[in-house]
């Protein structure tokens, strides 16, 4: 046991089964945690394993399938599915059902009645393919935009035609909604009064050369992407609550009351191109704003980057943003709540303030949008096409909806997770591991995949694709291993669902600049992650943030809004009372910020909060009473008296509190003695969480390097206990105290995850076994013998390996062309077995594996590094070893696409590649197949520490 006083708990001892990469399978119906009691992990529930988005195609579905993918679903350790129809499969229209169609309603509720009685969750689109929209939306209330027309009258001139938008594309006679005259000597008119009911204009000026912009509230055209039958129609207008109404009052016709069974209600991300305007919107910016936007409509839409039309434009889009904040999202959660549901959001891309959108639901979601290379030694990357690849998703952006759920302290923050991961066949589960921990480390708590679609038994293989890889298919040939991610996710989100988020430092988002400094080009700010390059990465919120969290400092987002629910107490910021606590609140370089966030900022210093500026405001956003506000910014910047208290650190007293002025943050957090976590340096990323006894600390090691050293953690502990989420494996830490904090001795291969769990009480149980290698490393040769197993198109001959080799290398004709999995085994003799434990290194391995030893089950193999700990299954003398593998599902495809097999057969988009072009894998290469080696045995020993 772990005294307060530097005395080591040295441990000793055999592994429990499994190295981090050997997932130990469960069966199929057991849980993770088979006896929660007594169990050093949280409990597993429905919500900690991973859900998947279900496409629904043509919701061309019945009973009978339904049960068998689902059950599928819980074999594999999946925990729901979220419900999204789309287009269908060509040659199944007969069995299209409508969407919401009282025979679509019998199959949601066969859904969720199924998926209920074997333990699994059922979310639900409130919609079709993407963005809302469908046939109940006319085009009066269908997404809207801002068409400008211009005119040029001199004097003496009428305008000899009508006012009318000359676009005979128009859904609907477009109304005029603002007329403004612009005069040679500066006169500006509104000429709203002056136009008759049919258009023409009854004015005409007496003097000088005129220019009229006339704005006409359009129609964007957009229709449903992706719609499924009885979903197709018109985008509805976001900006407009009589709109949703109308589309959510389908919903309750259809509903009639009854319950849905469905846990939560998802809207995706926000793809609503060109809609910049509601009908109400220049009556709601006069009201909002304080002035009319009519009589600057000319600099409202020039392309001026002039300080005056910035400033317009920003009020715009201000306007904006509250209108989908109130008549949009907010109604919406409401009567997700009236069906006794939860909200899921996508918020990004929304034309408002990311962090309160996200703050509105009940679960924020992000969403990761292509592939990182990390530097994990050996790791394999199959989509090397550089023109196709996607941005790889960035940390900082997918806080925002983990920040407002921890702000707030929501259960739950959820990820759209692995969205072309790679190109279609191209993902092994390898790829997967440390794509989902960069989620995990953004905060999220709650994975979906992206996804996996409806199929029926009868479709032929490779059955329904929906047409954006990552496909989480059951005729993937990875499906079987599949559990091992899956119970590596369920983990980690066990853990990370516990307790509450603990932060140190919250960041203001400067919201203004970002609406201010937008392209002129766009009077909608559609905060896209698609477009981060531009308003996100060359901020100084961005540097600081990356900056923040590499230093080791554990970081969440806050908007004016939330900032304004804060509360101090204890020298100690908090947003909501189950929400995190923050120790400081850093305010980066802002060159916009509204008056009433800059007073409030200082109250917060007043009441005692650490206040970290690194430069003051330069001014205020927006045009109206511009002058009266910059005042009052300069009379409170000025009413700080900073003084230089440390190199680069000023100082200023106010009230009970103070605020520090530093250009670098960093050095103001040390002189407040605000502490980050030093592990950080050996190149381990991790997030925290907050539990009555203690903390949890999830590591990750995605360096090129091992770690193995011990490990400083900003905390005092009585004791520390590791929990491998790769296998469930648990055991007490070798510790020590030192100072305020706590170390504890760390073996990490890269790729590798570690739970750190600390406790200020006394923790019981086994002690956690370091090893390190004890002899020569024994090559295990073969020979081989090789049997297919289960795939196809057809299963090649069993063969007698001398070597290991690619199954596109063997002779056997089939095996080029060949997807599924196969059995290796060989036998091989261990003539004393002395060491602590053995380490079967499997090399190459294309893609996951499956490990028998002696009759043993030894687990998955299926990320980096490839390595399985055997000691618990050897013996002494001869040893027998089946190890199953399954490659991709490519070559299989390679070689349909070779014969030209039709199997692409999909009304709208049908299937594309990575670039969005038709896809056709004739040409690519045959993928390496199968055990590939060398595969060693290893002899280890405990380390004396």
């Amino acid at each position: 046991m772990q005294s307060k006083h530097n005395k080591l708990l040295v441990a000793a001892g055999l592994l429990l089964g499994g190295l981090t990469t050997c997932q130990k399978l469960p069966a199929p119906t057991a849980s993770v945690a088979a006896n929660p009691a007594a169990s050093p992990w949280p409990a597993v529930t429905t919500q900690t394993r991973p859900w998947v988005r279900w496409w629904w195609m043509g919701s061309a579905v019945d009973a009978k399938n339904l049960r068998l993918q689902l059950t599928q679903f819980k074999d594999v350790g999946l925990g729901g599915a979220e419900i999204t129809p789309i287009y269908g499969a060509v040659g199944y229209e007969q069995q299209y059902i409508d969407y919401l169609s009282p025979t679509w309603l019998k199959m949601l509720s066969t859904t969720t009645h199924t998926a209920d009685s074997l333990g699994l969750g059922v979310d639900m689109n409130v919609g079709t393919g993407w963005p809302y929209g469908g046939p109940q939306i006319t085009p009066e209330q269908a997404a809207s935009k801002l068409v400008v027309q211009k005119y040029s009258l001199a004097a003496g001139q009428r305008l000899k035609e009508k006012l009318a938008l000359q676009d005979p594309k128009q859904l609907r006679p477009a109304p005029l909604v603002a007329l403004t005259a612009y005069g040679s000597k500066g006169e500006r008119l509104d000429l709203r009064s002056k136009v008759a009911a049919d258009g023409t204009l009854n004015w005409q000026p007496t003097t000088g050369s005129w220019e009229l912009y006339a704005a006409f509230s359009g129609n964007t055209r957009q229709m449903v992407k992706r719609a499924a039958p009885g979903g197709a129609g018109l985008v509805l207008d976001h900006l407009s609550q009589e709109a949703l109404k109308t589309y959510l009052n389908r919903f309750d016709q259809a509903f009639a009351g009854q319950p849905t069974g469905v846990r939560s209600f998802f809207n995706d991300s926000y793809e609503v191109f060109e809609a910049d305007f509601t009908p109400r919107l220049l009556d709601e910016f006069q009201q909002r704003r304080g002035y009319d936007v009519r009589p600057y409509l000319r600099e409202l839409v020039s392309q001026s980057t002039t300080d005056e039309a910035a400033r317009l434009r920003d009020d715009y889009r201000e306007t904006m943003a509250e209108l989908v904040q109130e008549n949009f999202v907010t109604p919406w959660t409401a009567w997700i709540h009236g069906k006794k549901g939860l909200s899921r959001n996508q918020s990004h891309g929304f034309p408002g303030n990311l962090l309160d959108l996200y703050a509105t639901v009940d679960i924020p979601e992000c969403e990761t949008f292509g592939i990182t290379r990390f530097p994990i030694p050996d790791i394999r990357y199959y989509s090397e096409e550089a023109a196709y690849t996607n941005p790889p998703p960035d940390l900082v952006m997918l806080k925002f909806a983990s920040s407002a759920g921890h702000v707030l302290g929501k259960p739950l923050v959820s990820s759209e997770t692995f969205t072309w991961l790679g190109e279609h066949f191209k993902v092994p589960l390898s790829n997967c591991k440390p794509e989902v921990e960069q989620v995990f480390l953004a905060g999220v708590n709650h994975v979906f995949y992206h996804g996996t679609t409806y199929s029926p038994a009868e479709a032929p293989w490779p059955g329904w694709l929906f047409y954006a890889s990552t496909n989480f298919a059951p005729s993937n040939s990875w499906w079987p291993h599949l559990t091992g991610l899956n119970d590596y996710i369920t983990r980690c989100q066990s853990v990370l669902q516990a307790g509450r988020a603990e932060s140190d430092v919250l960041l203001y988002w400067p919201v203004y600049d970002v609406r201010h400094y937008a392209p002129p080009a766009k009077l909608d700010m559609m905060v896209s992650i698609h477009t981060i390059d531009q308003w996100l990465q060359p901020t100084a919120f961005y540097q600081d943030a990356q900056q923040l969290i590499k230093s080791g400092y554990a970081v969440d987002f806050v908007s004016d809004k939330l900032l304004q629910q804060s509360q101090v107490n204890g020298g100690r910021l908090q947003v909501a009372p189950q929400g995190a606590v923050y120790q400081a609140l850093v305010v980066p370089k802002a060159n916009f910020m509204p008056i009433e966030t800059l007073e409030n900022i200082v109250q917060r210093a007043q009441q005692g909060a650490t206040v970290i500026i690194q430069e003051m405001p330069k001014d205020v956003p927006g045009f109206h009473q511009l002058e009266t506000r910059r005042q009052r910014l300069r009379a409170i910047v000025a009413g700080l008296n900073f003084a230089s208290v440390s190199a680069g650190v000023q100082l200023a007293k106010v009230g009970n509190g103070q605020i520090l002025l530093a250009s670098n943050v960093q050095q103001a957090l040390d002189y407040q003695k605000i502490t980050r976590e030093t592990l950080t340096d050996s190149g381990l990323k991790f997030i925290r969480r907050a539990v009555p006894d203690g903390r949890y600390y999830y590591l990750v090691n995605h360096t090129a390097k091992p770690v193995d050293s011990w490990v400083p953690l900003n905390t005092t502990a009585s004791s520390v206990l590791l929990l491998d989420p790769q296998t469930g494996r648990s055991g007490l830490a070798a510790s020590k105290s030192e100072g305020n904090g706590t170390t504890v001795r760390l073996q990490l291969q890269p790729g590798e995850a570690m739970i750190v769990k600390t406790s200020t009480g006394a923790a019981a149980g086994p002690a956690w076994p370091y090893l390190a290698p004890a002899g020569p490393v024994q090559s295990i040769a073969g020979p081989w013998s090789l049997r297919f197993t289960q795939g196809g198109p057809e299963l090649p001959k069993a063969q007698q390996l001398a070597k290991l080799v690619s199954w596109t290398e063997l002779s056997e004709p089939n095996a080029a062309r060949f997807s599924g999995r196969a059995e290796y085994t060989t036998t091989f003799t261990l003539p004393t077995k002395p060491a602590t434990d053995y380490v079967l290194k499997l090399g190459d391995v294309r893609e996951s594996a499956h490990v028998w030893v002696n009759g043993h089950d030894a687990g998955l193999v299926w990320s980096f590094p490839y390595e399985c700990h055997l000691g618990t299954y050897l013996k002494k003398g001869r040893n027998e070893l089946k190890i199953e593998v399954a490659n991709l599902m490519a070559n299989r495809i390679i070689d349909l696409d070779q014969r030209k097999v039709t199997w692409r057969k999909y009304h709208e988009i049908n299937f594309v590649n990575l670039a969005y072009k038709p896809f056709d894998a004739a040409n690519w290469p045959w993928q390496p197949s199968g055990l590939l080696g060398p595969v060693t045995l290893t002899p280890y020993a405990a380390t004396k520490l």
